[in-house]
């Protein structure tokens, strides 16, 4: 049996804390460059987390899909985008979503003319 308050149990602690903390800043900020680069950091947090549970498997995958080829298509699409002035961004996941599953043209693009 371990001591309530052993190094392990609050290197768990800390990397929990840290993934809670990195999904909500990911989620909560406006600004896409910021937003992809602490997903990548989430990634490689969670990675960690798999190592120390002893699924090295996963943890490599993680490593590997989540976060180097997901990091990478994500900064790839934003820097084609051409964000470069990274302006906030005001997304709402709900109508998105929405708009998603009901195969509705977005407002934004409805004025466009289609050649």
């Amino acid at each position: 049996m371990t001591a309530p308050f052993s190094s392990e149990l609050w290197l768990d602690y800390l990397l929990a804390a840290g993934v809670l903390l990195l999904a909500w800043l990911s989620l909560s900020t406006n600004k896409q460059f910021k937003s992809i680069t602490v997903f990548i950091s989430l990634g490689l947090l969670v990675t960690l987390v798999w190592a120390r549970l002893g699924a090295w498997d996963v943890a490599m995958a993680e490593a590997a899909i989540g976060t180097g080829l997901t990091g990478a298509l994500l900064l790839a699409t934003w820097r084609r985008l051409n964000v470069s002035n990274d302006k906030p961004v005001h997304i709402q996941p709900a109508k998105a979503i929405n708009r998603a599953l009901s195969h509705t043209p977005s407002p934004e693009r409805s004025h466009v003319e289609h050649s």
